[in-house]
């Protein structure tokens, strides 16, 4: 009867342990083969049929359609360049430039990954609309209150997640290519 006991004790908790972490790594985006660059974390495999059982599973989790290697490379990032988490209430500054894509998208979402609802309807810029410097660059306002040029509201959200996709680029084809490429610098200005 002890042993029963102790059988069944002991495959709960395994049960509790390898499905609490399969949790984990669904829920934070673990999977295998990412790609950093400086603060921006892409996994470019994960549009393939190379792709992990986390990354598929998460993909089914969220609903999100990867963008795939042959189209190009969709790159996240949760934090500024000094690894504080972007906060909705905060005023952030994405600039610089990309690397080299024929077209881009950076999107603002919220920490569900949905849309951040705001008044204005602006979700993100594309590399055709965005207002550049003379040199090249951009600089993109992601801030709760109305700023000049390009602005991103994010309505005040508490969290919220940067998505910078690049399409029919190099980046991506292999985890060894771009790891020496410009990435736009991201850097907390003012909180409350």
């Amino acid at each position: 009867m002890r042993l029963l006991f102790g059988t069944l004790f002991g495959l709960a908790i395994a049960a509790f342990v390898g499905l609490g972490l399969t949790y984990y790594a669904l829920a934070h985006g673990t999977s295998f083969g990412g790609l950093s660059i400086e603060s921006w974390t892409a996994w470019p495999k994960t549009g393939t049929v190379d792709a992990d059982p986390y990354a598929r599973a998460s993909i089914a989790r969220t609903g999100r359609l990867p963008t795939a290697m042959g189209d190009g490379v969709s790159f996240s990032l949760k934090s500024d360049d000094e690894g504080k988490s972007l906060d909705g209430r905060c005023e952030v500054v994405v600039s610089g430039i990309t690397p080299v894509a024929r077209f881009w998208t950076l999107t603002l979402y919220n920490s569900d990954g949905g849309l951040v609802a705001n008044s204005t309807n602006r979700y993100g810029f594309t590399s055709q609309e965005i207002v550049r410097r003379s040199d090249g660059s951009f600089q993109v306002v992601v801030a709760p209150r109305a700023n000049s040029g390009n602005w991103l509201p994010t309505g005040g959200v508490e969290r919220y997640e940067l998505v910078l996709r690049l399409y029919d680029t190099a980046v991506g084809v292999s985890t060894k290519t771009g790891r020496e490429v410009p990435m736009p610098d991201v850097a907390t200005r003012s909180c409350p």
